[in-house]
């Protein structure tokens, strides 16, 4: 199984960035998908979650300003970000709780992406 992260990059304050994450490989159910994030010299936050019935969770830091949505035909997980500040620097890991017909579901990690917003 690989969860793989398209759409970081450099933006503006005030601009909007879109994060997609793709789960590939042998996969029998997925539940929760997230995305988490780490600015340097923190430690990795959660950013927002999403149960497969579409039940969302934000940190307070994000709430009416990123959207998270899956598509689950195509297991894939979206971050719309918009009124993006300086603070939300930090390279995006998407996260996913996969069930792959084997054992137990566990937690898969992408690589990252890296956001960047510019003051």
């Amino acid at each position: 199984v690989q969860l793989q992260a398209f759409g970081g990059g450099v933006v503006q304050a005030g601009g909007s960035l879109r994060l997609s994450c793709a789960a590939s490989g042998s996969i029998s159910s997925i539940n929760p998908m997230g995305w988490y994030r780490q600015a340097p010299g923190k430690q990795r936050e959660l950013v927002a979650t999403i149960t497969s019935g579409d039940i969302t969770n934000y940190a307070n830091s994000v709430k009416g300003r990123f959207t998270i949505s899956r598509d689950n035909p195509k297991n894939t997980v979206y971050l719309q970000m918009n009124s993006l500040k300086p603070e939300d620097t930090a390279v995006y890991y998407c996260n996913a709780n996969i069930y792959t017909g084997w054992g137990t579901s566990r937690d898969y990690w992408g690589k990252g992406t890296q956001v960047t917003v510019s003051s």
